[in-house]
């Protein structure tokens, strides 16, 4: 699942949310910042652990991506996100979000041929979820806006 939107409007709630659903029915779940997650996955092959860490995640039913696109990647981040989505490709659900709208990620990306590869694994039969309105972090506001469907 791919949901997209401006900052505020509960791309991460709802990704944690259902996250959550899929704990409570039995389904490990796993989520973190891409960013932080790529930096794990660097200290993990400066230690040792880069194997057991794919592996870890691989298992992993439900694997949330926050934050997709707010840094660039270098060559070996850009690998490193093709190994995790191509251990999950067919096997496990991955839910990413992004302020980023779903076209501009292949730019995002940097590497056309990685670019490729990486979306073709994890945008085609997506559920893709885009979201309008409001930050719902607005000082002052008396109410919570409810986000809106594109």
């Amino acid at each position: 699942m791919l949901i997209t939107g401006p900052t505020g409007v509960g791309k991460t709630w709802i990704a944690c949310a259902l996250a959550n659903k899929a704990c409570r029915e039995g389904f490990s779940a796993r989520y973190a910042r891409l960013p932080r997650r790529l930096q794990e996955l660097g200290i993990a092959c400066a230690d040792g652990r880069y194997p057991k860490l794919l592996a870890e995640l691989a298992r992993t039913d439900l694997l949330v991506l926050d934050d997709w696109g707010l840094t660039p990647l270098n060559d070996e981040r850009r690998r490193d996100l093709l190994e995790i989505l191509d251990d999950r490709f067919n096997a496990r659900a991955t839910l990413v979000t992004s302020q980023l709208p779903i076209a501009h990620w292949h730019d995002s990306l940097g590497d056309p041929t990685l670019a490729d590869a990486i979306l073709d694994r994890l945008v085609h039969g997506a559920y893709k979820l885009d979201l309008n309105g409001e930050s719902m972090r607005k000082q002052g506001s008396t109410s919570t806006p409810e986000p809106t469907l594109a």
